[in-house]
């Protein structure tokens, strides 16, 4: 079975250093996601008898729909792949978002956008020699970049986990959830519930 993508060490550069965030959630999303229809396969036959050459000898009729998988093989991969790696990603895009929203004391260009500014205050503009001249735009900060990136990724998120979600229903069967959101919230209760009894 497939292993779940593990949670990387949480810090703001991990966050600011945006190639390895999305260098992470690209990973994760590849061996998951993207491979959801092979790992269903894994489930269904998982290899219970030995490779035979006869079986690719003669090419037979494809079946006109795909056979369920076993609900219990089903369920547990989605509880300890499926589910633990959405969990991970999305822990990773909920720190990162407050890190971005999050006043960045260390940002190495804070200086240098003070000092546009600045500037930007001091310039005297005459629209009729250049009209582009009263033109000024500031450099981003990077909290500023973060968000705008971590919207981005949100949204590609929701489209893999609904892509992902509908071929599982397809396969699966068992699914009693409609939508992806309440089957993770449901697994995030179960996952809850033992932990804070044995407290």
């Amino acid at each position: 079975m497939t292993q779940p993508s593990s949670l990387p060490t949480l810090t703001p550069q991990f966050c600011f250093a945006t190639s390895t965030l999305r260098g992470f959630l690209r990973l994760s999303r590849s061996s998951i996601d993207d491979t959801i229809t092979q790992n269903l396969n894994a489930l269904e036959t998982p290899a219970r008898a030995g490779f035979d050459p006869k079986s690719t000898s003669q090419l037979g009729p494809r079946p006109l729909s795909r056979h369920q998988i076993d609900p219990a093989a089903c369920n547990s991969f989605k509880d300890k792949v499926l589910f633990p790696s959405w969990q991970a990603r999305s822990d990773v895009l909920s720190y990162c978002s407050l890190v971005a929203t999050s006043p960045d004391p260390d940002d190495p260009e804070r200086a240098l956008r003070e000092a546009e500014q600045e500037k930007n205050r001091e310039r005297v503009v005459d629209e009729r020699l250049d009209p582009y001249s009263a033109r000024y735009l500031p450099r981003e900060a990077r909290t500023e970049h973060l968000a705008m990136i971590l919207r981005q990724e949100v949204g590609v998120e929701n489209i893999v986990r609904n892509r992902t979600w509908d071929i599982v229903k397809g396969r699966c069967g068992n699914t009693a959830f409609v939508a992806w959101e309440q089957a993770l919230a449901e697994w995030r209760r179960t996952r809850e519930t033992p932990q804070q009894g044995s407290r």
